[in-house]
């Protein structure tokens, strides 16, 4: 009996499981901010391209 409660009350495992939970959270938000804004920066991203390349001036065109 002792060795159960002992077993029950331990909480080693707390802490890794804390840190897998916030790991978790942080790639829920990465992957949501580029699901979110994705193609906004490829917009942006593209037309900086393309007015360096070509000389022009700078006009965003959202990608497809």
């Amino acid at each position: 009996m002792q060795n159960i409660k002992s077993f029950l009350l331990q909480d080693d495992g707390a802490a890794a499981i804390e840190y897998g939970l916030l790991a978790a959270l942080i790639a829920g938000v990465i992957i949501a901010s580029v699901i979110i804004f994705g193609k906004t920066l490829c917009g942006i991203f593209t037309s900086i391209n393309t007015a360096i390349s070509t000389g022009s001036p700078y006009a965003y065109a959202a990608c497809a």
